[in-house]
């Protein structure tokens, strides 16, 4: 099998969105999508302008820039000495060498105005280039004695000297609209000249979740009831500096209740999440809400396990993404398209697909493309998957570095065949 397995997949991929064209998973859906059409359509999502405002380079970590930044000044601004040495000036070398030449005075990192006159600078790294000269030979390569300098070796022009705008030129553009702005990126911004970034405005979510089972974390349950799960997962993976989570709420399970809370998340975010009430039974009340609320389903269900449920659209003007119920496929299915949305709403770019070689022979029963915890070996060149996963169960993530996908048809995968992996964030 090996490297040729996703041509076969993908052929057998399109024998299953024939068949998934009539669905009977209860998800409500006319029609099942590939994955690989899912995520297709969460990139093509239409994105307003949330707006922009100008954060102090100390606040703007994870957040999205609104316009390329491009450089207030010159990098380095002056010309300066790349390492500790000499700087002098090659016409007072004549002839063939070494050459004695006086010390004439010391220029530090954060001194000006040094000038040459004739002789040689003491100079430090960082420090602008004296008047006067046009190189810095090192000072291991330098005898100093009484107020003189030896050179063995005639240096070449410009030898360990910084110019000015080298780097970057004034004007010049250094970090492009929609960068996620990271350590390195703030450095960069100061370096050349930014005391604050023009950033996206945060992403206003309000998250529902449903389920008169459902009670919090703690609680002693009855027989019956179910501790919330998605709600403190969904909480906390909105804590990112690109989303302001407006609300929180957990409703029962009727259409009313679904109807208010939806309208009323809707009123106040720009993407509303929720959990649960997705098939179309009699206490699953989320598609009906949406479509009396005039909204427009363009994603019924994926052909993922696990997870299929798992809807997108938009209602009001907001955008919504339906979760399914159970923790374990709500946690995958955010993950391969909750956090591509939330990316493409906040004006970032995705993070892309790896592909990686299994570790040991994987097994997997045809008919939906699974999404199967994995982790890297200790190389990180490979990849170690555990068994097929069930849908409510989350300690099969702890161990895990991301999701491996394993296509719909294919029944077994040897070692060292390729998968498409999709690693977890820092911090999700």
């Amino acid at each position: 099998m090996k490297d040729d397995f996703r041509n076969a997949g993908a052929k057998t991929n399109d024998r299953a969105g024939e068949m998934n064209r009539r669905c009977d998973c209860g998800c409500g859906g006319s029609k099942v999508l590939s994955l690989d059409e899912a995520r297709a359509r969460v990139a093509a999502v239409t994105v307003r302008t949330y707006g922009m405002e100008r954060l102090p380079v100390g606040q703007a970590l994870g957040r999205v820039l609104s316009e390329p930044l491009c450089a207030v000044q010159a990098v380095p601004a002056f010309d300066n000495a790349a390492m500790d040495g000499y700087a002098v000036s090659l016409d007072a070398l004549k002839g063939t060498g070494p050459w004695q030449v006086r010390l004439t005075g010391r220029v530090p990192a954060g001194g000006r105005g040094a000038r040459s006159n004739g002789g040689a600078v003491r100079i430090f790294t960082g420090a602008p280039i004296p008047e006067g000269t046009d190189a810095v030979i090192m000072q291991e390569e330098v005898h100093h004695a009484a107020g003189w300098i030896t050179i063995v070796r005639r240096p070449a022009p410009g030898e360990n000297v910084r110019r000015k705008g080298e780097e970057v030129e004034p004007g010049a553009e250094v970090l492009p609209a929609g960068l996620r702005m990271t350590p390195r990126a703030l450095a960069a911004a100061v370096s050349v000249g930014h005391a604050t970034v023009p950033v996206r405005k945060r992403l206003r979510v309000a998250v529902v979740t449903s389920g008169d089972e459902l009670r919090p974390a703690g609680v002693v349950l009855s027989p019956g009831e179910i501790t919330d799960v998605n709600g403190p997962l969904l909480a906390a993976l909105m804590l990112r500096p690109d989303v302001h989570l407006v609300s929180h709420v957990c409703i029962e399970d009727t259409h009313a209740a679904h109807v208010a809370a939806l309208a009323e998340a809707a009123a106040r975010a720009d993407l509303v999440i929720t959990t649960g009430g997705l098939s179309v039974g009699g206490e699953d009340h989320m598609r009906a809400a949406i479509a009396d609320l005039g909204g427009e389903i363009t994603i019924p269900g994926v052909a993922v396990k696990p997870g299929k449920p798992v809807s997108l659209g938009h209602f009001g003007t907001a955008h919504w993404l339906g979760l399914p119920g159970n923790p374990m496929a709500a946690f995958v299915t955010f993950t391969l398209l909750g956090l591509p949305l939330i990316d493409r709403l906040a004006g970032a770019a995705p993070a892309p697909l790896q592909r990686l070689p299994l570790a040991a022979p994987v097994t997997h029963r045809p008919g939906r493309l699974e999404a199967r915890p994995a982790r890297r070996d200790r190389s990180g060149s490979q990849l170690i998957l555990g068994d097929a996963v069930h849908s409510a169960r989350m300690t099969p993530l702890i161990a895990a570095d991301g999701l491996a996908l394993i296509p719909a048809e294919v029944e077994a995968l040897d070692e060292g065949d390729l998968v498409d992996f999709l690693p977890f964030p820092d911090g999700v």
